[in-house]
């Protein structure tokens, strides 16, 4: 019988606890980001482009392209060209910023909208088939709240 978790915890150390639970996660996610890059339903885009075409798509209003970094992982030099890429192709226009003449924001455009769409509808499908496979309704919701306790910044809650 393997002993409980509090007891393998405690056996291993927490730093190492700590570490091999970080490889996991990152094996996991590594392992998922090959799967959905390998599909074909990126209609042309790579998905770094789509991350965008998606941030940008739950945003209420325009953003600066540094507001726009804080939510992508990329360079703000990799993310220009890439935004520039974008532009050229007519999913992403770049707008007047009321708030300083000589930055600009950006938005979607309508078809960027429209490929958005139609693009996340099949890779969310496929990312539901990959997470249900493996996971019950209720690890599902355990891995959500712990993901986003971890994405937490701490030095928010800090007085």
């Amino acid at each position: 019988m393997a002993p409980a978790p509090a007891t393998r915890a405690s056996s291993r150390g927490r730093t190492r606890l700590a570490n091999d639970a970080w490889e996991a996660a990152f094996h996991a996610h590594s392992t998922l980001m090959r799967r959905f890059t390998a599909e074909d339903v990126w209609d042309g885009l790579t998905m770094r482009e789509y991350d965008v075409l998606y941030t940008l798509s739950k945003c209420d209003t325009p953003q600066r392209l540094g507001d726009l970094g804080s939510h992508v992982l990329l360079s703000q030099p990799g993310l220009s060209r890439l935004v520039d890429r974008l532009v050229d192709r007519g999913l992403v226009a770049r707008c007047a910023d009321p708030r300083d003449a000589r930055a600009a924001n950006l938005t979607l455009t309508e078809e960027g909208r429209a490929t958005q769409r139609r693009i996340g509808r099949a890779h969310g499908a496929s990312v539901a088939a990959a997470m249900t496979a493996r996971l019950s309704d209720e690890e599902l919701a355990l891995l959500e709240s712990l993901s986003r306790k971890l994405a937490t910044d701490p030095d928010k809650d800090r007085p």
